[in-house]
C-alpha cells in the first residue's frame, strides 16, 4: 500500500532539514576557527623568537627561502625535542612530524652522515637502509653535529654543513602537510611531503620504516 505524504509533513521536514543544514554549517565553521586559534596559540612569531637569531636556523631560513618554499620556520610555544611533543605543540598527528635521524656511513671512503627522513609514528629499519647504502652506525650527538651543524633534536632536512646521503621513507607521503624541525627543538616548518623532492634534489625515496 502506498501513502501519500501531507503537504504540511514535506514543509515541516524541509524546515528542519535547513535549520539542521544551518546548524552543522555553523559547528564547522566553529571547529575550523578553533583550530586556526589552536594553531596560532601554538606557534609564536617567528620574527621575534630570540632562538631565530641562532646560526642554525638562520642557514634552514636562508635555504628555504633559497628554494623558494613557501612555508618561514615558525617557533612553537612549548618543547618539540620529541615527534611526541611537536605533534602535542602544534595538534597533529605524530606522523606528521618528519623525524630526521642521522647515522654513520661506514661504507663511504670519509665520515659521510647518512639523512633518514621518516614519520614520526615509524621507526627505522636499519637492515632496510643497510641494504640500499651498505653499512651505516648509529650517531653520537658530537657527530651529529659535527657533520649536520644542528644539535640532535634540531636536526633539519636542509641546510647541513656537509652534504649527507639523504633517504626519505614512503611512510610520509600519507599525508598532505607535514613538519620538519628547522635548527632548534623548537623552530619547525611546514612542507608538504613532495616539497622534500625540491629541498633535498640529492635524496630518494624508500620503504625503510618498519611496518607497525
Amino acid at each position: 500500500r502506498v501513502y501519500a505524504i501531507p503537504m504540511f509533513a514535506v514543509n515541516k521536514h524541509a524546515r528542519l532539514q535547513r535549520k539542521l543544514q544551518t546548524g552543522l554549517i555553523s559547528w564547522q565553521t566553529d571547529i575550523s576557527s578553533w583550530r586556526e586559534n589552536n594553531m596560532s596559540a601554538s606557534l609564536s612569531n617567528a620574527t621575534s623568537a630570540p632562538m631565530l637569531t641562532s646560526e642554525a636556523v638562520s642557514r634552514v631560513a636562508m635555504a628555504l627561502s633559497a628554494a623558494g618554499h613557501a612555508h618561514a620556520p615558525a617557533v612553537l610555544n612549548d618543547s618539540a625535542r620529541t615527534a611526541k611533543e611537536a605533534a602535542l605543540a602544534l595538534g597533529v598527528d605524530l606522523g606528521q612530524i618528519a623525524k630526521s635521524l642521522i647515522f654513520r656511513h661506514e661504507d663511504a671512503s670519509s665520515e659521510q652522515a647518512l639523512l633518514v627522513i621518516t614519520a614520526g609514528d615509524r621507526r627505522v629499519d636499519e637492515n632496510k637502509v643497510s641494504a640500499l647504502v651498505g653499512r651505516i652506525g648509529r650517531a653520537d650527538a658530537e657527530f651529529v653535529r659535527a657533520t649536520t651543524g644542528f644539535a640532535i633534536g634540531g636536526v633539519s632536512p636542509v641546510a647541513h654543513c656537509r652534504q649527507p646521503l639523504i633517504l626519505f621513507d614512503e611512510s610520509l607521503l600519507r599525508f598532505d602537510c607535514i613538519w620538519a624541525a628547522a635548527g632548534h627543538p623548537r623552530v619547525v616548518f611546514r612542507l608538504r611531503p613532495s616539497d622534500l623532492d625540491g629541498l633535498c634534489p640529492q635524496g630518494r625515496w624508500a620503504d625503510v620504516a618498519q611496518h607497525p
